[in-house]
């Protein structure tokens, strides 16, 4: 793995920066333009990771953004002007894209900004997007961190807070007969701003509900070699297992517990066993059946331009509606909601943009969204779990399609 900054860093990085930026208003002049006043393309600047610890989940983001570009484009573009858009690899390093969008608004005068994968990049992107007053629509980048830099450009496109990712777990465990429930529990954590936070907060609700903490384990980016982090929690033999991860540690922790044969009755992963494309060839097919994660789309939902997406994503990229990652469908509201904003003002001006979003409820294939001043998002995610090999809503009851299935089955099975 990439060895990743930690947030003391990119504080320090983000303040020199802010400090040699003269005070700015608004965006610069090209970007406030109103989007019926020329026929020039709507240049827009996106930091993804294309190598690094992110490169799965940027390269999914950047199936999504490119998608959506060209669908809209396909149809005549945003208010007669075509979508460009121009993509710069972060290496999912937070200094990198805090370099990657400073260029994109000083040097190349992009008309907007979308957000990159993960808090760990987007807090100090979004810092640089508003000291230039741009609007910081994004995919992937709903840790705390990020509302609590309470920026007021910054829109979060899923349906709730990744501290809330893990409520639908809890919510679910909780419900069950108590003779049905795990007694006891492990936290194997990853010090990241999505991943951490997300097992802290089930821990502290499990641990009310009466279930025993074995274990509590943060390890740091750069581990690569994960059996001395799992080897010691797994032989308190915990019933229940949750990892706060990303992706290759979630990875490297469900292969770790492969080769000590220790399978817990319930193993829950924030992130990572959320990609139906990537997890199944990161772990073997045979290895992920009862591994729950989150998840904020699915393919049967009847969300706003869902099946239309489907359909768009299908046809470029091949597979099916079950091997779409969700952080495509993410990427894809991004421009779904800008497009949106351009229908009901004529603009793309940023501050119409922030301004605009921040009023109502929009529909978008991550389902209805609205925000508060700080972009966090009003609504609540799913639990999904892997049934039969394919990854499947199964709470709550309403977006569920198959019932959860527990305990979980032998590795292998």
């Amino acid at each position: 793995m990439a060895h990743r900054r930690g947030g003391s860093l990119v504080a320090v990085l983000v303040a020199g920066l802010m400090a040699a930026c003269s005070s700015s208003s608004g965006a610069s002049s090209s970007s406030s333009v109103s989007g019926g006043a020329s026929t020039a393309p709507i240049v827009i600047g996106i930091s993804l990771s294309q190598t690094g610890d992110f490169s799965d989940p940027g390269k999914a983001a950047m199936r999504g953004y490119q998608l959506w570009a060209e669908t809209v484009n396909g149809s005549g573009g945003i208010l007669g002007r075509q979508v460009q858009l121009k993509i710069a690899d972060d290496a999912s390093d937070p200094g990198q894209a805090v370099t990657n969008y400073e260029t994109f608004i000083t040097k190349d005068h992009v008309d907007l900004v979308f957000g990159p994968f993960s808090t760990l990049l987007s807090v100090p992107s979004a810092q640089i997007a508003n000291r230039y007053g741009y609007s910081f629509v994004e995919p992937a980048g709903g840790g705390p961190d990020m509302f609590a830099a309470k920026l007021p450009n910054v829109f979060f496109v899923q349906p709730a807070p990744v501290l809330a990712c893990g409520d639908p777990f809890v919510n679910w465990i909780l419900s069950l007969p108590a003779d049905q429930r795990p007694k006891t529990a492990a936290y194997v954590s990853l010090d990241d701003p999505f991943a951490s936070p997300i097992a802290d907060a089930m821990q502290a609700k499990f641990e009310a509900a009466g279930i025993q903490t074995l274990a509590r384990t943060i390890y740091p980016p750069e581990t690569t070699n994960f059996t001395p982090i799992v080897s010691p929690v797994a032989a308190k033999s915990p019933d229940m297992w949750v990892g706060g991860t990303q992706s290759d540690d979630a990875y490297a922790q469900v292969k770790s517990m492969i080769s000590l044969n220790f399978n817990p009755k319930f193993l829950y992963l924030s992130n990572g066993a959320s990609s139906p494309v990537e997890f199944p060839s990161k772990v073997g097919a045979s290895n992920v059946n009862g591994i729950f994660s989150c998840g904020d789309w699915f393919p049967n939902s009847n969300a706003s331009g869902n099946q239309d997406f489907i359909s768009a994503y299908t046809a470029k990229y091949g597979g099916d509606a079950f091997g779409i990652d969700s952080t495509s469908a993410e990427a894809y509201a991004v421009g779904q909601l800008i497009q949106a904003v351009a229908a009901k003002t004529g603009s793309i001006d940023n501050q119409t943009i922030i301004n605009t979003l921040h009023s109502g409820t929009w529909p978008t294939v991550e389902g209805n969204l609205s925000w508060d001043q700080y972009g966090m998002p009003q609504g609540s995610d799913m639990l999904v779990e892997w049934i039969d090999q394919k990854l499947t809503p199964v709470y709550p009851a309403d977006v569920a399609l198959h019932t959860p299935v527990s305990p979980k089955p032998n590795w292998g099975g």
